[in-house]
């Protein structure tokens, strides 16, 4: 069990050994959930679906566009 520090900015990091054992590397989604008075952080299932628009987009724009069409109404 490792103990982290939580940043003024409510982050932590997860520690080596643990992104080892799961695989974790930079730009990988994980999953954040509270059961009782635990936090469960795990590995989010499979990748995001691949849209083909003739260029790659990170999934920082990807997540940025999502939000611009929901500030639209979706439309």
């Amino acid at each position: 069990m490792a103990v982290v520090r939580v940043t003024r900015n409510y982050q932590i990091t997860i520690p080596a050994e643990v992104r080892r054992r799961l695989g974790i590397k930079a730009g990988d989604r994980v999953v954040v959930e509270v059961e009782g008075d635990k936090i469960v952080i795990r590995k989010a299932a499979g990748g995001l679906p691949r849209i083909r628009l003739g260029r790659r987009l990170t999934p920082e724009e990807i997540d940025r566009l999502v939000e611009e069409g929901a500030a639209r109404g979706g439309s």
